[in-house]
Order: C-alpha cells, then structure tokens, then sequence
C-alpha cells in the first residue's frame, strides 16, 4: 500500500463538507489506490456534529479510508497535510455589508495560513472554497509566505459548470459539448463567464446561440446569480454542486489539461493580462498533472469581455484594500 495522503478540511461537519467526504475516502479524488488519512477540523460548536459525521465515515468501511482526526485545533488539523480543503467560512448575513465578512473571514484565514505554513507537509496544495474565496484565499496565502504562491487556489469551477450547464440548455445540446468555458475575475456577483471565446461542439458558441443580448445579458446574470436563486428555492446555500466542483478542481489539477482546452481556478497573478502580480485572480488555466496551474496566455477578450474582466478585477483590488491590515508585508 502506498504511504495515507493527508487531506485536511475545515468546516467538514457542513454541508459541503458532508457531501464531500464520502468521496474522497472513497479514492474518487485520489485514486483507487491511494490511502486517505482525513484531517477534518471545525470550530468548538460544531464538533458534536463533527462526530456524527466521523461515526458516519466509519460505518461506511472505505477501503482506502487509513484514519480519521476530528479536532478543532488547526495545529492537529493542518499536521502533515498534503491537500487542505478550506471549505468552513462565515455566511453573510442580513444586514452584513461586504466589508464586514471580509473582516469576520479575514480573520479566520490568518490563523489557517499561518497553522499551515506551520505543519504542512512540504507539497502542500491548498484550495479554498469558503467565500469570500478570492480574498479568502489571497489573506491565508499572505500569512503563509515561506510557501510558494503557485500552491494556492480559490474555486470557481462551480461557476465554471453553472455556466456550461446554461449554455448547453439554451443551445440544446449536452455539457460535454460545452468546452473551453472560462471564468475572469472574482468569485462574486460581478465574475465573467466568457461566452466568445467558448466552444459548442468545437465551434463558437454564436453558431448555436446567435443571439448576443442573450449571451450579453440573461447568461451571464444567471451565472452570476445562481446562488441567490439556489438559495431562494432550497433555503440553502449550494453544497452538493459545490462539493462536486471542488472534487474536479483537484482532479483537475492533478491531472494533464488537453492541449485544446482549458479550465477554470483562481490563482495567484503572475501579471498577465494586467492583473496586479499576487492577486488571486480565475483565470483559464492548464495543469501538467502535478497539482499546478498555468495561465492560458493570449486569450482574445474582445471589448465587452474586456470591460468584464476589469470590473471583477477592480472589485478584487477593493476587497484586498479592505483587508489591508490583515496581510503582512
């Protein structure tokens, strides 16, 4: 048997967590032949819960399921950890202007970066899902600085699928067909889902939908917004859709893109297309296989998509502002 690999999640008692576990311990993530040794850290409150779900996890009998560490100390949690899954984060509230769920957040992810840079094993790969992911994730990495930048990631991926999901139902067609779809900018209300340079059976996506005060408006307002709608209908923020993405998030980048596609995953910034260097930012990225991203260069955004993109991005540089005093130098 091969050595466990140690996967690390904060908030695992949550919904996304719950709908998450079972399949990493199952060797859907990792492989078939690859031991799990689950890190599954939440908050004091929630660790009742949290042995409810451990109880769950044991009666399953994974195979490929090594062992199991419910705590609440990042210290035990992040100890060794190859993978963390930063899923656990404050909900906005009613009442609750931005700032003050970045403040809130903020805080949490000084201590995660720092308990990370702390015991981490040295190729360590952390994805945050829990939002505000963006900032999340760019606040953890700052107080992590003897990692490398190229370790960290924020999830759009969901918005990614949202997206291929719409255009597939208004072109009639299946989302495998939907290819090369990439999301710019932020994880938030204001992120591109870019239908020009998106493919529909290998074509452009205007050969299937010609209709551009569509693609311009309704499609990208849906994507935008569907976690609202999720919310409206369920009473529930989405959790097996965003539990599922970040599984193909890691799949993703553990695996080698093809040459004539791409994916999308906010990273740090290496300044391309302007973006400020260290900004964590979706681009369209490929991965070698070996749990990296590099952005796509010369993507063709046009005008509308550039105008986009650069509101996202003024909106990222707003919320790093806000949490100025939150990222050391």
């Amino acid at each position: 048997m091969k050595k466990a690999l140690v996967v690390s999640i904060t908030g695992a008692a949550g919904q996304i967590g719950y709908s998450l576990l079972p399949r990493i311990a199952s060797g859907q993530v990792f492989g078939a032949d690859q031991p799990i040794a689950l890190r599954l850290i939440e908050i004091e409150p929630g660790m009742k819960a949290l042995q409810g779900v451990v109880m769950e996890l044991n009666d399953c009998a994974f195979p490929l399921l090594d062992s199991i560490e419910a705590t609440s100390d990042l210290d035990v949690g992040f100890d060794g950890t190859n993978w963390a899954l930063l899923v656990g984060s404050v909900p906005r509230k009613a009442g609750m202007e931005r700032k003050d769920l970045l403040g809130i957040n903020g805080q949490i992810f000084v201590g995660q970066g720092q308990a990370i840079e702390r015991n981490a094993a040295d190729d360590v790969r952390v994805l945050v899902v829990g939002n505000p992911c963006n900032t999340n994730c760019l606040i953890a990495m700052s107080n992590a600085q003897s990692i490398p930048s190229d370790r960290w990631f924020a999830m759009t991926r969901l918005d990614e699928n949202r997206a291929k999901s719409a255009l597939a139902e208004k072109a009639g067609v299946h989302n495998r067909d939907v290819t090369n779809l990439a999301i710019w900018g932020n994880h938030s209300s204001t992120l591109y889902p870019d239908f020009e340079n998106a493919l529909i059976k290998g074509e452009p996506v205007s050969k299937f939908i010609p209709e551009r005060a569509w693609l311009e408006g309704d499609f990208i307002k849906s994507v935008q917004q569907r976690g609202a709608a999720i919310i409206a209908a369920r009473g529930l923020s989405s959790a097996k859709s965003a539990a599922h993405a970040a599984i193909e998030t890691v799949q993703t980048l553990r695996a080698v893109t093809p040459a004539e596609d791409w994916h999308s995953v906010a990273l740090a910034s290496d300044g391309s297309y302007g973006v400020e260097k260290g900004l964590i930012c979706s681009f369209p990225t490929r991965s070698k296989g070996d749990g990296s991203a590099s952005i796509v260069q010369s993507v063709d955004l046009g005008d509308f998509g550039k105008v986009k993109f650069q509101q996202s991005v003024t909106e990222l540089l707003e919320e790093k502002a806000m949490v100025a005093d939150l990222l050391p130098e």
